[in-house]
């Protein structure tokens, strides 16, 4: 019966806090704009801003209209490698990762387990929504960028949203409680990151608790590791798209960024010919070469030790990719490929792994949060935080 008065008191205030209301077409929740829209701005900041309760909320469109460009210092704008390598890649396989998350994981239905009766959580990056509803006394409401996933929690019965992590659509002290699970490595710059935790915070009550988990860069399978792609292997040059953080490849130099050496084999390299025979000036190259292969595989050598940027294949098995079109337009693109060994085809989820205190560092800037434990779990970095005002 006192249960029963709780739940429909969150309801009650479940329905004030949410800043976007919504419509469900197919089970699937969409935003919709309240009608006291005060503004419509232009670029990829802000489609349109929303008033509840004496606040508001810019909310960044889906897309973007034709002629509008994308500022690189906008932490809102979605770069490009996340775009493709995670948007669209979770969008197009969808169904064959839900049936893959299944199984809990342990601290994280700890700490659900611990809240108060009544408290209402949000799941940012909710996947299939396989944490919401994990504690029966508590009230979930998750959000994701792939609408896809969003749909498979509709259709289980969860609420859920589509929504960015680094804008978050509700209104600020909404919550007493909010998880990020393995969402945070998926953004590309530090920024991002860094701002997708401000929102997690700004979105709970004072006094309200977060827990943060990301893939980690000390991996215990390292036989795992091998498998992935470095990024800063795979482009020679630099991440191209608005946003992206610059990683240049070891060989990708030019002139002024070579050294000058204080031994004389580069000044031979420039000798006049008449004053150097051909067998001099050969030894003299050769002799340069060497020490410029060692240099670079020292330089090599530093970077893949401190790698943290990667490609992480999915396999997604040839009778999943033929219920969508979206695998034939990503083999056709040349954003997926097949690997007929495994009957499957493969698309690339771009991670940046995290380094032990690097979610420290991150939060360490917050004026109105505090750490209540870190700890080192299955291969990931865990982070609970408290909101103090």
């Amino acid at each position: 019966m006192i249960f029963d008065a709780v739940k429909a008191k969150n309801y009650s205030h479940l329905a004030r806090a949410v800043c976007l209301s919504s419509i469900v077409f197919d089970r699937v929740f969409y935003p919709v704009i309240f009608s006291a829209m005060r503004e419509i701005k232009r670029g990829c900041s802000s489609a349109f801003s929303t008033s509840v309760s004496g606040e508001s909320r810019d909310q960044p469109p889906h897309s973007m209209g034709h002629g509008q460009s994308c500022s690189s210092t906008n932490i809102q704008c979605t770069p490009e490698i996340e775009k493709t390598y995670v948007h669209h890649v979770y969008d197009a396989i969808a169904p064959h990762f839900s049936a893959t998350r299944f199984a809990k994981w342990p601290k994280v239905a700890a700490f659900l387990s611990s809240l108060p009766v009544g408290s209402l959580v949000l799941d940012a990056g909710c996947g299939n929504g396989k944490y919401l509803g994990l504690n029966p006394q508590c009230f979930f409401v998750g959000c994701d960028i792939s609408s896809p996933l969003v749909k498979i929690c509709a259709e289980r019965g969860h609420e859920a949203v589509v929504a960015d992590a680094v804008n978050l659509p509700y209104r600020t002290g909404f919550g007493d409680a909010a998880i990020s699970i393995a969402v945070l490595h998926h953004l590309s710059s530090e920024s991002r990151r860094r701002k997708a935790i401000e929102e997690l915070v700004r979105v709970v009550r004072k006094g309200g608790l977060v827990l943060i988990t990301v893939w980690a860069v000390e991996q215990e399978d390292r036989n795992l590791v091998s498998k992935w792609t470095p990024l800063t292997e795979k482009y020679l040059e630099e991440w191209v798209g608005p946003g992206s953080p610059c990683v240049r490849s070891p060989r990708s130099f030019n002139l002024e960024s070579i050294p000058e050496s204080e031994d004389n084999s580069s000044q031979e390299l420039f000798k006049d010919p008449k004053e150097t025979s051909n067998g001099n000036l050969d030894e003299a190259v050769q002799l340069h070469v060497q020490k410029e292969d060692t240099r670079w595989a020292s330089i090599s050598a530093e970077l893949k030790e401190n790698q943290q940027e990667y490609f992480v294949p999915w396999h997604l098995p040839y009778h999943r990719a033929e219920v969508s079109g979206a695998s034939a337009h990503a083999l056709a693109n040349g954003l997926a490929k097949k690997d007929d060994k495994k009957g499957a085809v493969v698309y690339n989820r771009y991670y940046h792994v995290f380094s032990e205190g690097e979610l420290q560092r991150l939060v360490s800037n917050l004026g109105n949060t505090i750490i209540v434990d870190h700890f080192f779990d299955k291969s990931n970095w865990c982070i609970v935080l408290k909101k103090t005002n």
